[in-house]
């Protein structure tokens, strides 16, 4: 859990995205959530394998590095 979220964390600052950024992007395709529960999601480390994936489309992450 940890690691997916620390994951996600490197992956929005490397692209520069807030959490505000990544909410109007995911509802780009569709997704609805809001910055409050984004932040907890990530902070507690628990979420979906599928919000994950949805996260990683919406910022244009075509690859990762598990290391």
């Amino acid at each position: 859990e940890e690691r997916a979220a620390n994951l996600l964390k490197a992956e929005l600052k490397k692209r520069g995205i807030t959490y505000a950024g990544l909410v109007d992007k995911l509802a780009d395709l569709g997704v609805s959530e809001n910055e409050r529960n984004i932040r907890n999601k990530v902070s507690r480390g628990k979420f979906t394998a599928a919000f994950l994936l949805q996260c990683l489309t919406a910022i244009g992450a075509s690859s990762l590095a598990l290391e």
